[in-house]
């Protein structure tokens, strides 16, 4: 059975206290509040990685970085390596979010990198993939979202790649107010899920959890996350609210 996980993807936000305060907060709602097999990440700023696992403790809340470097060591003046994070005992990072791709300029090649490096380092990388609102009115969004998971992901041997999380986020509905229709968001976890099996056979596929990540809350989550092939979400502005991330967390049955 797929796992299921709603992560929070904090971005650049929050001073050191802030994130403790909030870290404090979902940590009891979700201990009173949430229950089954839904795993909740909190994706933080790097320098708070230590300090919020620390917190975090023994509870069933787990921690994630936001990104990694395709290289171990080096001169490479701010990066963050994957040897690293795995020296800190961080279970998951986040890879090509589209901030990433648009911002700093990350493609496919770069990516399967910092997937390899994260694997090898034992850390479960949440691989994001999704188009731009320019590409969907073109209708050649699925031919992009292909190309962006074959580029990145298809070197990989099949346990390997079961090793993987897949996030689809529609670049459109980010940060935009805008969300993606629950069919919408269906038909392309279905792409996705699709073309996987066309190269790892439909028993791998059906293996890898795929999520949401196109301005999910309160209102839209549960009916998003009941969708056959949506098995949660990557949450950006709605993480930063305790209540409201932990009422999404909920919206997984």
């Amino acid at each position: 059975m797929r796992q299921k996980i709603v992560a929070g993807n904090w971005k650049m936000n929050k001073t050191l206290e802030e994130a403790k305060i909030l870290a404090s907060e979902v940590m009891a709602m979700v201990a009173d509040e949430v229950k089954g097999n839904v795993k909740v990440v909190l994706c933080v700023p790097s320098p708070y990685l230590v300090p919020l696992k620390n917190q975090l403790g023994n509870s069933s809340i787990k921690i994630g970085a936001q990104n990694c470097s395709e290289h171990d060591w080096g001169a490479y003046t701010g990066e963050v390596s994957a040897l690293m994070l795995k020296s800190m005992e961080i279970p998951y990072v986040i890879l090509g979010h589209s901030e990433r791709r648009q911002y700093f300029g990350e493609n496919g090649k770069l990516l399967g990198a910092k997937v390899d490096k994260a694997l090898a380092a034992g850390i479960t990388p949440i691989f994001c993939c999704g188009e731009p609102l320019e590409i969907r009115e073109a209708g050649t969004h699925e031919q992009l979202v292909k190309q962006q998971v074959e580029e990145a992901l298809f070197h990989l041997s099949a346990e390997a790649l079961q090793k993987v999380v897949i996030a689809y986020e529609p670049v459109w509905a980010i940060g935009t107010g805008k969300t993606a229709t629950a069919q919408q968001a269906q038909e392309m976890h279905a792409v996705i899920r699709k073309q996987l099996a066309s190269k790892y056979g439909e028993a791998v596929a059906n293996e890898i959890s795929i999520l949401y990540g196109g301005s999910v809350n309160s209102k839209n989550a549960e009916e998003l996350f009941s969708c056959p092939d949506v098995d949660g979400g990557l949450v950006g502005g709605a993480s930063l609210k305790s209540r409201e991330f932990v009422d999404v967390i909920k919206g997984m049955k």
